[in-house]
């Protein structure tokens, strides 16, 4: 009797633990669900930090700059970094743009080809979990840092992106992006910080996703 009891203990603590474990997949999903048909454009200030994989003998060396992130779905966003050097990223829904001021060159890509199954894509092309999931497998894993959290992983192999950790803040009734943890297939790792996110800002509009190359600055075509 004593060890039927405690097999019924056994087995009652695994059923629980997998009931856990549905719920947090339930409810971390719900929650990327949630934010992406609320977010239909967002502003933020970003913090980025990249580790490249350390060499045999030597630590890994990281570098880390600051800016300023717009998006609007579908398809459209906005790096702007200001430091240490100033960089813009822009996608317009058609057009993938890179501009380095320093070497007044920018290059134009098709942002389909340019972008795929990449982290901008998660951000600002997918407006509801069906359709983000045609191109990434998504994991619910623990909540960690007051933060909500999904992996997801492209279905594509060929692509340079390995996994990327989205974190979400829940205020209430809102959802907000707090964090991406980025790891590429070469071992690189680049975690986004976000801070003062405001979704839905009124202030965003199209006109701040077209690009126009200063003049004299080299364009070029690949």
């Amino acid at each position: 009797m004593m060890r039927l009891f405690s097999r019924a203990i056994h087995w009652g603590g695994v059923l629980a633990l997998s009931l856990g474990a549905v719920a947090v997949q339930a409810d971390s999903l719900d929650t990327l669900s949630q934010f992406l048909k609320q977010a239909r454009s967002g502003r933020a200030d970003f913090t980025q930090t990249l580790t490249s994989p350390a060499k045999p003998g030597q630590t890994a060396r990281t570098k880390t700059s600051t800016g300023q992130f717009l998006f609007a779905r579908p398809g459209r966003f906005r790096f702007e970094y200001k430091k240490p050097f100033p960089q813009t990223l822009v996608a317009d829904g058609q057009t993938f743009w890179l501009y380095d001021p320093d070497i007044g060159q920018a290059t134009a890509r098709s942002q389909a080809q340019a972008l795929g199954s990449t982290p901008a894509a998660l951000i600002a092309s997918s407006a509801d979990l069906s359709v983000l999931q045609q191109d990434f497998m998504l994991e619910a894993v623990a909540d960690a840092e007051g933060l909500v959290w999904v992996v997801a992983t492209p279905r594509q192999k060929e692509t340079s992106l390995q996994s990327v950790r989205i974190g979400l803040r829940v205020q209430g009734s809102e959802v907000t992006l707090a964090r991406l943890d980025i790891l590429d297939a070469f071992g690189q790792r680049s975690t986004l910080l976000f801070e003062h996110f405001e979704l839905n800002p009124a202030s965003v509009g199209a006109a701040q996703f077209q690009f126009t190359p200063p003049a004299g600055v080299q364009v070029i075509r690949p």
